[in-house]
């Protein structure tokens, strides 16, 4: 099920200065947002070394805004500190998502990008109505009870996910445990085309350099033209239009006597926007491979590291605005899904949060940038300057 998201017309009485705090408010969550997403990227590039890497800090950060709502004391705290919103109220917070999904609506006709919530209950569990109206209201959950007893139960809620990701991910929910009282889910779906395409007849086999010291034979697209370029010593970087250019994929290419590693650990929410202040109109060629990434983790381990400890643990976890009964998060799963092809980009993601019960002007300066090693990146909204997806390509498959 798709929800169609139509931004709230502004009445003609508006407060201005009330919508000017909410504009700043909405600001602040999306540069904590991408904040978090980066520290996000990097723990897993720890843990996960020479892996490729897809994420939606979007997608993670909705799913866990959602339990925030039903979260009371230092379980709150830690995850407010986590998502860099500490300074913010819950009202403000909400509101500030809401305006966010508004602002994300009708981007483009060449670009379709949708953002779904879901919150299924355990049939006979007790919730708070509190809990559950803020999630409808701001989050514009669909919420539905379920026998979870029932053997189909995961295969409603796996119906749902495949359907509000473009059929891409299929499955988030494997089995129900017969503790399991709750999933919030968030699923976000992002299909654009290249304001300009790459040409098919341009594409060809070249080696593409793996960061192990070894080669890898694939397609490489190609084109000419005047792209929003930036570069220092560090690092060549692109802008890669889709449709009408709201919405762009950077593509950040580590200098080959640097590499990926040392790129992502200068990659901070600050140094992000003093870089993309920096990108000017010029005229150049581009080749980056045509590459399919599935990315599938269980996020439990890495978000306790970056401070969210409480909520795992089944005695520590208070979740008392969720529900008078006893609660954990026993696991926050994430699945994406990114093909960039010659016609442009399809992405999606998915996060599962399975709660259980206890017992410038165009310059003639040419530029060249070759993709034929590890890169960084990132799906960026210009308008919102929301960080849809992000990753690190250490080995492109077809």
């Amino acid at each position: 099920m798709q929800h169609q998201m139509n931004a709230f017309p502004l009445p003609l009485t508006a407060d201005f200065p009330s919508i000017i705090a909410q504009s700043k408010m909405n600001q602040n969550l999306i540069t904590a947002n991408t904040q978090f997403g980066f520290k996000l990227l990097q723990t897993l590039m720890q843990e996960e070394e020479q892996q490729n890497i897809f994420i939606s800090p979007t997608s993670i950060a909705y799913a866990l805004a959602m339990a925030y709502n039903g979260a009371n004391g230092e379980t709150q705290q830690e995850i407010a500190t986590a998502l860099g919103l500490q300074a913010m109220s819950l009202a403000e917070i909400n509101s500030a998502f809401q305006l966010w999904q508004e602002n994300l609506a009708n981007i483009d006709p060449k670009v379709q990008l949708d953002l779904a919530n879901s919150l299924w209950l355990r049939e006979g569990f007790s919730f708070l109505p509190q809990f559950l109206e803020n999630n409808e209201s701001f989050y514009n959950a669909q919420i539905e009870t379920l026998d979870f007893t029932n053997p189909d139960s995961p295969r409603i809620i796996n119906g749902w996910v495949k359907e509000n990701t473009g059929g891409k991910i299929e499955e988030i929910v494997d089995n129900l445990h017969p503790d399991d009282v709750l999933f919030l889910i968030n699923a976000i779906y992002f299909q654009g085309s290249w304001t300009q395409e790459f040409n098919q007849e341009l594409t060809v086999e070249k080696p593409f350099y793996l960061a192990d010291g070894g080669t890898k034979q694939l397609p490489m697209m190609s084109q000419e033209g005047y792209f929003s370029y930036y570069e220092n010593e560090q690092f060549q970087a692109v802008s890669l239009p889709y449709g009408a250019g709201r919405l762009s994929m950077y593509i950040f290419l580590p200098r080959e006597d640097s590499n990926l590693a040392t790129f992502l650990g200068e990659l901070t929410a600050e140094n992000w926007e003093q870089w993309l202040a920096e990108f000017t109109q010029q005229k150049g060629s581009v080749t980056i491979p045509r590459f399919q990434l599935e990315y599938d983790i269980t996020l439990n381990s890495v978000l306790q590291s970056l401070g969210l400890e409480r909520m795992f643990d089944s005695e520590k976890a208070d979740f008392s605005n969720m529900t008078p009964n006893p609660v954990y998060v026993n696991q926050i799963k994430h699945k994406t899904f990114v093909e960039v092809n010659e016609e442009g980009t399809e992405a999606a993601a998915v996060t599962s949060i399975g709660i259980r019960a206890m017992s410038a002007l165009p310059t003639e300066e040419s530029f060249h940038i070759i993709v034929d090693r590890p890169f960084f990146f990132a799906i960026r909204d210009h308008q919102t300057g929301t960080v849809l997806f992000m990753g690190s390509l250490i080995e492109p498959k077809e």
